[in-house]
């Protein structure tokens, strides 16, 4: 856990500035052709499940999700999370993912599907989704491909692509 004077808070249009420059520090020029960003491309994040992390003014981290559709289940797809490189492991990630997951449950959602590294993110409970049940808009390594069910047995009821939904 961090010791820094950290401030969670909702994501505010004054911050998307702040947040692309730390996409661009994290990422690289190569997120774009990743294939979630597809998901989240020209679709706006949900507002309410949008949170940064601030040390004083300086922003240090930031985590979105946005709604995505299988067939005709509706689920969120978690992304980007990114924390400032010179404050990675401080639990900052680990503070965003907690509160961004939770307001989610809380607002009643059912499914948070992200591409990420399981060791990482299997201690929020995060599951490698069955091959062939649903897949992605693009090539994903499928140990990458993971679900997190908010609410017991969602990922049941969902299969296909999934698709970018407002």
């Amino acid at each position: 856990m961090t010791d820094l004077p950290l401030v969670l808070r909702l994501e505010e249009p004054s911050d998307l500035a702040a947040i692309d420059r730390l996409h661009e520090r994290a990422f690289g020029p190569g997120r774009f052709a990743r294939t979630a960003y597809r998901l989240r491309e020209g679709v706006p994040p949900i507002a309410s499940l949008c949170f940064i992390a601030q040390v004083g003014t300086m922003l240090v981290g930031s985590v979105r999700l946005n709604t995505i559709k299988a067939g005709s289940s509706k689920a969120l797809i978690l992304g980007p999370l990114a924390v400032e490189p010179a404050f990675s492991d401080r639990g900052i990630g680990s503070r965003l993912m907690e509160m961004a997951l939770d307001q989610a449950k809380a607002d009643g959602h059912q499914l948070v599907f992200l591409v990420g590294d399981l060791p990482y993110y299997a201690r929020f409970g995060f599951k490698m989704v069955p091959q062939g049940r649903v897949t992605m808009p693009g090539p994903v390594d499928p140990q990458r491909f993971l679900a997190l069910e908010l609410q017991a047995g969602a990922l049941e009821a969902v299969s296909g692509l999934l698709v970018a939904s407002a």
